[in-house]
């Protein structure tokens, strides 16, 4: 097959799975404030019309970057046509309403809707996803913006398909966001001046849309060093006068793309404001509350990030199981010294169904891991939004689980995508089959919007420590409940066990690690990202099994979809035995850690 052909096979059957028969969204989220009318029914057929969307529209533009990427000239950079062609299918479908609320003529769709249809269009084309942050600003805007500010900005974000941006890297601060050196001075009224140099800002420039809104950080006048001086700025491309309508360019212009790896379709760039023209911005509700205010952004940034990796392995794991059943080769290994058995495909193969097995069940669990946040996210919503006094615990447990989605499904996703190339054998290597492009596409999810150990220090250092523990421990002592409990009876016994085992492991993890504290902080440093996988792979686990314990009572009634719910049952008891073990051994590996790796000269390296 072709990269350039239709390359995308949707598990549309494991995103209603997890929506409607284990999350149940029908009764708890949809129709009820503060989300629109969508009922099941209806968001059942939006799903399935939009994956025939993605598959058929998004997917076919997939590689086209590959052989004509973006081109930057005078300022201005293009992008193949095929990528502007499929984003105009998206938007024609009015897809970029879903997650808009109501009152600006949207859906009105609960955020577990809104990250399934994220998946499948990330899933037919990464690139593409990500020009459609404008809608996302649009909700920022309409959040924590001034009313003048809404009524400047909104209709038109909307109405004309405008582009966004969030822009913090700088050259020579990169992570450490507190390092950054653009300056912010006022001029009159509530407009500001922006002096600087961005880098690596996702869809910074392209001719996408006519407009594109820049969320920027940077640090007003006389403000104190570090994350707490920064202030967050609207600019736009080009200026947005009071009434709405557009105005002259403004002084923010793309001066260098990057060359890249993989994810070619999107728009890396450089972007410099305010060198030779005023680069012009508002003052995001007037508060000076910028990196608070950003995090509203980097948060649904990080969740896109992990549910982009999660779709992709899913769509690589597709690939390859559709290779191994054409794929002839070999005879059956119980006939390896018969010369005449007749060749099979590659899926008969134990190796092969063991590569293959281990795809499905990581990429059911990461599936299940992003679309139980997001309903966490959900309730947050129904209880006042983030941040909001009543919405406290399951924000906090939303905070908790972002860099598990973030972290484990970006790191696992890039280890498996190289399975799926490796059941194609040689021939996954050509660009002749899409998992190349794949593995290339989905690197950059362990580095950008936080690297793994960002995330691994965000978890344990912020997240874990902020309530003593209590949101963390509350979160196990539901895998307790259900590793003690009875669910699916005898069938699943061996698995409630082998959950139970893996809790206590972690927890041994866990209350090693703090000792070890009292040592050195450097323990954190060097065990966080084991402990990070190890807090997911439980996760994932106690999913699975609740998965299985719902796939058990659904064979009963619904025996026509039996072949999928056999393969649940197959996912989870795969994952709890050849996953779960491990947390055992990676307890160890933090009881035995040492901080002799810090004491080895650098010139020894």
């Amino acid at each position: 097959m072709s990269s350039s052909a239709n390359h995308y096979v949707p598990n549309l059957r494991d995103i209603e799975f997890n929506l409607f028969e284990f999350l149940d969204i029908g009764r708890t989220s949809l129709g009820r404030a503060p989300f629109g009318d969508l009922d099941e029914t209806a968001a059942r057929q939006m799903l399935q019309a939009f994956a025939v969307l993605c598959a058929n529209e998004l997917a076919p533009s997939f590689d086209e970057a590959e052989h004509t990427p973006p081109k930057l000239e005078n300022g201005e950079v293009t992008l193949p046509p095929g990528l502007k062609k499929s984003m105009g299918a998206f938007f024609d479908a009015g897809m970029h309403l879903l997650e808009q609320p109501p009152h600006l003529g949207g859906m009105g769709a609960p955020p577990s809707l809104g990250w399934a249809a994220f998946e499948l269009m990330v899933g037919a084309n990464a690139s593409l996803a990500f020009y459609t942050l404008g809608n996302l600003l649009a909700r920022i805007i309409d959040r924590l913006g001034t009313d003048a500010q809404k009524k400047r900005f909104l209709p038109h974000m909307l109405e004309k398909r405008w582009g966004g941006t969030m822009v913090l890297t700088e050259p020579d601060a990169g992570s450490d966001v507190g390092a950054a050196r653009t300056k912010a001075r006022p001029v009159g009224g509530d407009v500001w001046e922006i002096e600087g140099v961005k880098r690596f800002i996702t869809n910074g420039d392209s001719d996408m849309s006519e407009n594109i809104i820049h969320m920027v950080l940077a640090r007003p006048e006389g403000a104190p060093p570090g994350t707490k001086g920064l202030s967050l700025f609207v600019v736009p491309k080009f200026w947005v006068n009071e009434d709405g309508s557009q105005g002259e360019r403004n002084g923010v212009v793309c001066t260098k793309l990057e060359k890249k790896m993989g994810l070619k379709g999107s728009v890396t760039c450089e972007l410099t404001f305010g060198d030779g023209q005023p680069s012009r911005g508002l003052l995001l509700g007037e508060v000076h509350d910028g990196i608070r205010q950003m995090f509203y952004i980097i948060e649904q940034a990080r969740m896109a990030v992990g549910v982009k990796s999660m779709a992709t392995l899913s769509a690589g794991y597709q690939r390859a199981l559709a290779f191994s059943k054409d794929r002839l080769q070999g005879a059956d290994l119980l006939q390896a010294r018969n010369k005449l058995a007749p060749r099979v495909p590659i899926f008969q193969h134990p190796d092969v169904r063991r590569m293959l097995m281990a795809q499905k069940a990581h990429a059911e669990g990461m599936r299940a891991l992003c679309l139980y946040t997001a309903s966490v996210q959900d309730g947050v919503e129904m209880k006042g939004g983030h941040r909001a006094t009543e919405a406290g615990e399951l924000d906090t447990l939303n905070d908790m689980l972002l860099p598990l989605v973030k972290g484990y499904c970006s790191e696992k996703a890039f280890e498996l995508l190289a399975v799926a190339l490796q059941v194609h054998g040689g021939s996954g290597y050509l660009q002749d089959y899409p998992v190349e492009q794949y593995l290339r596409d989905q690197k950059i999810d362990t580095l950008y919007e936080g690297t793994t150990h960002i995330q691994a220090l965000d978890l344990l250092m912020r997240k874990v420590a902020k309530d003593g523990g209590a949101t963390l421990q509350g979160l196990l002592s539901q895998v307790r409940e259900t590793a003690e409990g009875d669910l699916g009876g005898g069938e699943l016994q061996t698995e409630r066990a082998t959950l139970g085992k893996a809790l206590g492991d972690l927890e041994t993890m866990l209350g090693t690690l703090m000792g070890k504290l009292g040592e050195s902080v450097y323990h954190v440093g060097l065990q966080g990202n084991r402990v990070l996988a190890s807090v997911a792979e439980l996760v994932i686990g106690w999913l699975l099994v609740r998965h299985a314990g719902v796939a058990l009572e659904r064979m009963k009634s619904n025996p026509g979809d039996r072949a999928f719910y056999v393969g649940k049952l197959a996912s989870a008891r795969w994952y709890c035995a050849e996953v779960l073990p491990g947390l055992a051994h990676a307890a160890r590996m933090v009881e035995a850690g040492t901080l002799d790796l810090m004491d080895v000269p650098e010139e020894s390296y």
